[in-house]
């Protein structure tokens, strides 16, 4: 019950059911999340690291997607954003 997943196809949940998510805590699976760039001077490779959960206690992931979320956002149902609906990751085009 407490997936990323499972809070954005489902749009009508209780108050209750809200607290037990919050209560089980935001997932926090390793994503397989790169980009590939070419810089001015050399060529570089971004990759996610799970640490940044640490540094950004709100964050949360997706394995399904392969995207991030902000956990607060998707469980108290916050605006229309990337963090809330579409996920995050690095695309290609940037």
């Amino acid at each position: 019950m407490n997936s990323v997943d499972f809070l954005l196809t489902n749009k009508d949940i209780t108050y209750e059911i809200r607290t037990e998510i919050k209560r089980l805590g935001r997932p926090i699976p390793d994503l397989i999340i790169s980009k590939a760039d070419v810089g001015k001077s050399r060529n570089y490779s971004r990759n996610f690291n799970s640490s940044v959960y640490d540094t950004f206690k709100w964050l949360c992931g997706c394995p399904k997607r392969n995207k991030l979320f902000c956990f607060i956002c998707l469980v108290m149902g916050g605006n229309r954003s990337a963090w809330t609906h579409e996920g995050f990751t690095y695309e290609e085009d940037r």
